[in-house]
C-alpha cells in the first residue's frame, strides 16, 4: 500500500517541477534598478547631490513604456540643479541598460535617507503595469563637518613617487654589485687555506 502512495508522490513532484520550470523560463522582462548618490561640496559652500540610476533588463523579453520616478527628494530640502527626478523611455530590450542622472542642491543640513526609486513598465501579455524598485542609497550627511584630509602627502607621492622608485632601484643595483656574495667570500677563504 505504501508503494503506490510513494509512486503517486514522486509523480506529483515531477509534474510540479516540470510546471515550475516552464514558468521560470517564460519570456518576461526582469528589471534590476541600481540607485547611487554622492555628495559634492563646492568652493562656494553649497553642497550638491549627484544621483544616478541604472536600469538593467535581465529578462528575456522587451519591456515597454518604461518610466522612472524618484520622488524621495523633498522640495523643501533640495532644489534641482540639472536634470529631472523622473524620465520615460519607449522600450528597454532584453539585456539592455538605461541610465539617468540628475543633480540637486541641498538647502538644509542633516541626514538624508533616500527611498528607492520606482520603475514601472508594461509587458505585452499583461494589462497591469509592472513595478520594480531600486536599491536604496546609504544615508547622506548633508553639510557635515569633515576633518580636513591631508592631500599634501598624496600630491608628493604622485609628483615624486616614480623618481624615488628609480633612485631606490639604482641604489639596490649598486649595493648588489659592490657587496660580495657569501658564496664568493667562502670560496676565497677556502683558497687561502690551501
Amino acid at each position: 500500500m505504501a508503494i503506490p502512495v510513494a509512486k503517486l508522490m514522486i509523480s506529483a513532484m515531477a509534474v510540479f517541477l516540470l510546471l515550475s520550470d516552464s514558468f521560470a523560463t517564460s519570456e518576461v522582462p526582469s528589471m534590476l534598478v541600481h540607485k547611487k548618490a554622492s555628495l559634492n561640496r563646492l568652493k562656494s559652500g553649497a553642497q550638491h547631490v549627484l544621483v544616478s540610476i541604472d536600469i538593467y533588463n535581465q529578462g528575456s523579453s522587451t519591456a515597454y513604456d518604461v518610466t522612472l520616478t524618484d520622488s524621495s527628494w523633498d522640495k523643501d530640502r533640495f532644489e534641482i540643479v540639472s536634470g529631472n527626478t523622473s524620465r520615460a523611455w519607449e522600450r528597454l530590450d532584453a539585456g539592455g541598460i538605461l541610465s539617468h542622472s540628475f543633480e540637486l542642491e541641498a538647502k538644509v543640513k542633516g541626514l538624508v535617507y533616500g527611498a528607492p526609486a520606482l520603475v514601472t513598465f508594461r509587458i505585452p501579455t499583461k494589462t497591469l503595469l509592472q513595478e520594480a524598485y531600486s536599491t536604496p542609497i546609504l544615508p547622506l550627511d548633508i553639510f557635515a563637518e569633515r576633518p580636513p584630509t591631508d592631500r599634501f602627502d598624496l600630491r608628493l607621492v604622485a609628483k615624486y613617487g616614480s623618481l624615488v622608485s628609480v633612485i631606490l632601484f639604482v641604489l639596490l643595483f649598486v649595493n648588489l654589485i659592490a657587496t660580495p656574495s657569501k658564496s664568493n667570500a667562502a670560496k676565497a677563504s677556502s683558497k687561502k687555506k690551501r
